[in-house]
């Protein structure tokens, strides 16, 4: 499979060892503008972006517009999500946005979900997320923490929303924590007077993140639509 690589940080640098490993090339490396290259020369087969937010919308954009399916993980953008769903679809194109590819994570999603559903109606229990990351992560909170709270949300009618830090009785509180070189903490707890239940995923490196990307953009080569992780780890499982 040939891969282009949209960000070519230290996310990107472990995503092209990993693809590597796996037997992909990687075809194309972009840490500056897309409009500086041309996409049509290099058949590439998925395109994986890890970018900076500014940056991610007319990345993802414009490899729609050039047949390339696109696997996302990078945050802080999403204000122009849907548009961007839109545009994929016009241009029947393939993409899959994640705000966490490691694999780990999407079963801590699953297991966060459930966990919100067998809570709403315990009125005793207050939630809270805390989320740990290195210095360099640019937005606060993680987009690990903002799908956690939208799952807790969706299960229980008694919260109107999330805050960063300060929070409301009818608001989860997200507490942001940045550390030298800690690749990501997650912990949603619930506590009562009476005891305290928790759940966490702590990554040890990068490479969850990376090889959970690259194993996205083999599930979506050749394919047409808009798709999740949830979907990713269903054929996993399957086979």
């Amino acid at each position: 499979m040939n891969i282009a690589l949209l960000g070519y940080g230290r996310m990107g640098k472990t995503i092209e060892e990993i693809a590597e490993n796996r037997g992909h090339k990687i075809v194309l490396k972009i840490s500056d503008d897309i409009e500086n290259h041309d996409l049509k020369d290099k058949n590439i087969d998925v395109a994986i972006d890890f970018s900076i937010p500014k940056a991610a919308f007319k990345n993802i954009t414009t490899c729609f517009k050039n047949n390339i399916p696109v696997v996302s993980g990078t945050t802080g953008w999403l204000d122009h999500y849907e548009k961007a769903r839109k545009i994929c679809n016009e241009e029947n194109s393939a993409f899959i946005y994640a705000s966490n590819f490691s694999l780990g994570v999407n079963v801590f999603f699953q297991l966060n979900q459930k966990l919100a559903e067998m809570m709403q109606g315990l009125e005793d229990y207050k939630v809270d997320i805390e989320e740990i990351h290195h210095t360099k992560k640019l937005d606060a909170p993680s987009g690990t923490a903002i799908t956690l709270a939208q799952q807790i949300l969706e299960e229980n009618s008694r919260l109107k929303g999330w805050q960063l830090d300060d929070a409301d009785e009818d608001e989860i509180p997200i507490y942001a924590k940045r550390i030298e070189d800690v690749p990501g903490t997650h912990a949603v707890t619930y506590d009562s007077p009476v005891d305290k239940i928790e759940i966490t995923h702590t990554a040890k490196s990068r490479q969850g993140f990376a090889l959970g990307a690259v194993v996205a953009a083999e599930y979506l080569k050749d394919k047409t639509g808009i798709f999740t992780m949830k979907d990713v780890l269903a054929d996993l499982f399957q086979n």
